[in-house]
This record gives C-alpha cells, structure tokens and sequence, in this order.
C-alpha cells in the first residue's frame, strides 16, 4: 500500500532541539526551532518547496543538506539565492521561496562595465 504523503528523509537528533523562535516563510509566521540551519527547520515545520527551477518552474527542495547541490536556495532578509542549508535560523528571518526566471537578477546585455562573470549572473 503507497501513501501520497511524502516525509522527510531528515530527523533531527534528540537532545539537540533549540529553543523556539519565530520566523517568516512567504509571509506567513512560522514557530520553529533554533540552532539547526534554515533548511533544516524549514523541512521540520513541513516546507518542502523551497524554490522553483528558471526554466521548467519545477518544485525544488534540499538534497543534501551540506552546501554542494544548491537545492535549498532560498531569499533571506532581501539576499537572494542562499543555500538555506548552510545558515543558522535566527529569530524574525523573512525567508521567501524563488520563483523561477522571475525571481533571477536582471541581465543588462548592454552593460559594457561587466565582468564577463557579472554579465552572466544567474545564469
């Protein structure tokens, strides 16, 4: 028998529980536990879509948890494309999913005073 619920594969150890802090999540509150990354409080509090993919728009969400896939990336306090695994939840963070092409810099083709790594920024 297959159920359509899916569970996280990642369990928080015991002992290791923070204390509880509040946070935002695309615009609405969330009670999660302090001292374990962003993703990973996320992913407790039952977030499972953290960004969209630029060209197809699919689901994403982290993989590996350790800040090689890039799964995670999410926008934290206005910085975008953060690997949410990789930073430390703190109280009253305004964290928001990206929504694919939309949500990537803009591309100034024009721009003759960029690196070519500036101009390729996001892509």
């Amino acid at each position: 028998m297959t159920s359509n619920t899916t569970h996280s594969l990642f369990k928080p150890l015991q002992g290791t529980e923070g204390a509880g802090i509040d946070i935002w999540f695309n615009d609405q509150p969330l009670s999660v536990q302090g001292g374990r990354s962003v993703a990973a409080a996320l992913l407790a509090a039952g977030v499972s879509r953290f960004r969209a993919t630029p060209v197809s728009g699919a689901p994403r969400g982290p993989f590996c948890m350790m800040g090689a896939c890039f799964e995670c990336l999410v926008e934290i306090d206005g910085v975008p494309s953060r690997q949410s695994c990789m930073i430390e939840v703190k109280p009253g963070m305004r964290i928001r999913s990206q929504e694919g092409a939309r949500d990537l810099p803009p591309f100034d083709s024009d721009d003759t005073h960029a690196t070519p790594l500036e101009n390729t920024h996001g892509r």
